[in-house]
């Protein structure tokens, strides 16, 4: 057995041509992510020296990648913390030279997290990543489809307080109780983006927020069944767009089997054709990037974490386009 054996680094390498899925991956959202506007929204609220005198602290670029990491990739602090050991792929990413010593530890994440929480920074990368995409063709202005999904939050009260999750409430849905919160979007009807986010708990009634779901200039609203009434709210006065809100699923059953019922029939169904846009960001933040169920506690914690996650969604489903303008 002559010859030295391959180690880790020899072999990562190796086979450094064959690109994985997670390389695709992060190699297109190195391009559609715009880092430097999302550097100079948090520049001003980073630190620029170490509190205690010790080392100074990660560049800030580094900093931002392990928080997007972490959002793609569904993966608590200290999780994160073994990822950037482990993957070189992430440490690439994240600009990482592998000096055991200098890989963030899992305290520094979270302290990450805790400022873009503290200073709202959440809401303000959703905008800047809108704005980016606005600058670049992709304007979300005529139609509107609101929606809500739910998001699971521990039920356990194995915890300091010994308590369940504030903020968070249960409700049922069909023959089913949730504990958690619900994320409510308002999504463009051409482009499939998301253009508004509210969290609340999970037992508010999706109709509450649909009103900050709407940016003002809609032409036209699509809502499920769940959103009839819409209209006649108070805050939907002097509204000028066309509320197209889905039929009651009995009533929808009832329709008569005349001219007049298969047309209407018809029209619910395109109604669903185009309210069927809503599920894509949906899905890429549940089953894309996993988050089905909270590691956080509070809604303002989760508030920070779904505007970046729906910025982080809005690039991933627009990158075909951002990649041919890059």
């Amino acid at each position: 057995m002559g010859g030295k054996q391959l180690g880790f680094s020899d072999y990562e390498l190796t086979t450094a041509k064959k690109q994985t899925k997670r390389g695709k991956f992060l190699s297109e959202m190195e391009v559609v992510v715009p880092w430097q506007a999302l550097i100079d929204l948090i520049e001003p609220y980073y630190p620029k020296t170490s509190k205690k005198g010790g080392r100074p602290p990660y560049p800030l670029a580094t900093m931002l990648r392990i928080h997007l990491l972490q959002q793609w990739y569904s993966l608590s602090d200290p999780s994160m913390e073994e990822a950037l050991i482990e993957v070189p792929t992430m440490r690439r990413f994240a600009g990482i030279e592998l000096i055991p010593d200098r890989i963030p530890d899992e305290t520094t994440i979270l302290t990450f997290r805790h400022l873009l929480e503290k200073h709202d920074l959440g809401e303000q990368i959703f905008s800047t990543v809108k704005a980016h995409l606005s600058a670049r063709g992709m304007t979300m202005r005529q139609g509107t489809i609101v929606d809500a999904t739910l998001i699971a939050a521990p039920s356990s009260t194995k915890n300091e307080e010994g308590k369940r999750g504030p903020e968070m409430h249960q409700t049922k849905k069909g023959n089913q109780w949730y504990f958690g919160m619900k994320v409510h979007a308002g999504v463009d009807k051409d482009s499939g983006l998301i253009h508004s986010v509210v969290v609340t708990a999970a037992n508010v009634h999706d109709l509450t927020p649909a009103g900050e779901l709407l940016h003002g200039d809609e032409e036209v609203v699509y809502g499920y069944a769940g959103y009839q009434g819409i209209a006649k709210r108070s805050e939907m006065a002097g509204n000028a767009a066309e509320f197209r809100v889905a039929m009651r699923p009995g009533k929808r059953r009832a329709l008569p089997d005349t001219p007049e019922g298969r047309l209407q029939d018809l029209i619910e169904t395109a109604k669903a054709h185009i309210r069927s846009k809503v599920e894509h960001p949906f899905r890429v933040i549940k089953q894309q990037f996993g988050f089905q169920k909270t590691r956080l506690r509070g809604l303002a914690k989760n508030r920070c974490k779904t505007n970046v996650l729906a910025a982080l969604a809005n690039l991933f489903l627009a990158r075909r386009q951002l990649l041919g303008i890059a």
